[in-house]
């Protein structure tokens, strides 16, 4: 069966995610157009308490914009703004869709001691909220436990995608000893699970999010 083309915008609170989701999505899903929104000072301002009352209306405005222009999907790229789904959805009648919905799920499904690392403090507190979230669906409890990898985000957003892949597969191989699972909150941290050495599953977003847009797109729009 063929999915139809469809128009899928993503919302991303940081460049650096762009190029891999886009390149994920177009081979996930070739006959579709793709529009990206940035807001680049969204996870600065979530920290910011005078200014993160503004970031909701802003990624409402994107969704906004995007409907505007004809997305029939919207993604939420970034796990610090992915609670927003729901009453975005709600607001704009098209689906806006988290892109760490589907890691969450594996996490959930590959056992009970889940650890979550993140660079970005706005984004593992979210990650742990959405893992609570989709294991209460299944009826299960799990043991989940977080950490911030101290200097990693600092290393990436100067550039040095090396240092911030080190500090992260470092963290993941240290915490993988007392773990079933390791989830990386943040999109940006893709490149380092390759870089782990440890048999544990460590789970990231841009794969499993992507293959949830396309399963959703096949089946509301074969034909």
């Amino acid at each position: 069966m063929m999915i139809k083309p469809v128009r899928i915008a993503f919302i991303h609170t940081g460049a650096v995610v762009i190029a891999p989701v886009i390149e994920r999505a177009g081979r996930a899903l070739p006959d579709a157009t793709f529009i990206n929104y940035l807001d680049d000072r969204i996870v600065a301002d979530l920290r910011d308490d005078a200014r993160a009352e503004s970031v909701p209306l802003r990624v409402n405005d994107l969704v906004q914009a995007a409907k505007r222009a004809g997305a029939e999907y919207v993604v939420l790229t970034c796990s610090s703004i992915s609670e927003l789904a729901a009453p975005l959805t709600a607001e704009a009648g098209i689906p806006v869709l988290r892109i760490d919905e589907a890691m969450a799920d594996k996490a959930v499904a590959s056992g009970q001691r889940i650890t979550v690392l993140a660079t970005l403090a706005t984004t593992c507190e979210p990650t742990v909220r959405l893992l609570r979230e989709r294991a209460a669906l299944t009826g299960a409890a799990p043991t989940i436990s977080s950490e911030v990898i101290d200097g990693a985000f600092a290393a990436v957003a100067s550039g040095d995608r090396a240092t911030h892949d080190e500090l992260v597969a470092s963290a993941v191989d240290r915490v993988a000893a007392h773990s079933d699972v390791v989830v990386l909150a943040q999109a940006s941290m893709a490149s380092a699970a390759a870089s782990a050495r440890t048999a544990v599953p460590v789970l990231t977003s841009i794969e499993a999010g992507i293959e949830r847009l396309r399963s959703t797109v096949s089946e509301e729009g074969t034909s």
